[in-house]
């Protein structure tokens, strides 16, 4: 009997959407040893630098474009789930033939929840506001056609650093709550899900540290120079719990300290 493993069997995987977190949800699968094909609605201009055979044609509103998702395939939907006739059409005709679809949707789901209200972390009990059409499409996928859910917090990293939304006046001094998750953490936490994530569930995905952007923006002006902003909204936030995910997907974070990650990011400049 060999000592060696057996190297693992993935499904095919198809990025419906491949823009920021698409990017580096390709380029982390295809470390696994997937099969990856990246979808778009103009792929020859958005998906420079993916190689063509990798390439899919889609569009949510061409349903002559859904036949190129391959059969028995993984898939992750990285856009707003709207319209929702579309989105039930696509669920009927296309699901069925998955094995597995993973929808991220947004936080912004839960404002107006009680536990938001509340200032008490927010989990996945909370109920989510259907009357933003997103969310209500997201709904759909969920509780028709099983798909799992990750309601993601603001995503950051390379391309993507919160010091120079600061920097730009991009948001204000304020004592509000925001909850960030690293783009590299959010996309080894959808291949956690397609593999071990429960079909019809949901899951927050932050780092579970909600901070106050004032918080953020005195250590910023403390440690990287960065001017203070004028004050901005006034109103709490919330504070995502990531409890859920941790435990019933067994994930451990990779940039579990912002600013660490902020450190990183303004090396690689």
């Amino acid at each position: 009997m060999s000592d060696q493993a057996e190297p693992t069997s993935f499904h095919s995987l198809v990025i419906l959407g491949t823009g920021y977190t698409g990017r580096e949800l390709f380029r982390q699968a295809r470390a696994e040893g997937r099969i990856v094909f990246a979808a778009s609605r103009a792929p020859e201009t958005n998906l420079k630098g993916i190689p063509p055979e990798q390439r899919l044609l889609f569009d949510l509103d061409r349903a002559d474009t859904w036949e190129a998702i391959p059969a028995q395939a993984d898939a992750v939907w990285t856009f707003p789930a709207v319209p929702p006739d579309t989105v039930c059409a696509f669920g009927e005709q296309v699901v069925p033939r998955l094995r597995r679809l993973v929808v991220l949707g947004a936080t912004s789901a839960y404002d107006g929840s009680p536990q938001a209200v509340r200032g008490e972390p927010v989990d996945e009990t909370a109920p989510v506001d259907r009357s933003i059409a997103r969310v209500h499409g997201e709904e759909l996928l969920r509780e028709r056609f099983g798909a799992i859910v990750l309601r993601v917090a603001g995503i950051y990293g390379p391309g993507r650093n919160p010091l120079e939304w600061i920097r730009q006046g991009r948001v204000g001094y304020s004592h509000r709550y925001v909850n960030l998750i690293h783009v590299e953490d959010l996309a080894a936490i959808i291949l956690r899900a397609l593999e071990d994530g429960t079909p019809g569930d949901t899951y927050n995905v932050s780092d579970g540290t909600p901070r106050r952007w004032s918080e953020i923006m005195d250590a910023a002006a403390a440690r990287w120079g960065t001017a203070k902003p004028l004050p901005a909204d006034p109103t709490a936030g919330k504070r995502i719990s990531n409890r859920k995910l941790l435990a019933e997907l067994g994930y451990t974070l990779r940039r579990p300290d912002l600013f660490a990650a902020l450190e990183e990011l303004e090396r690689k400049k």
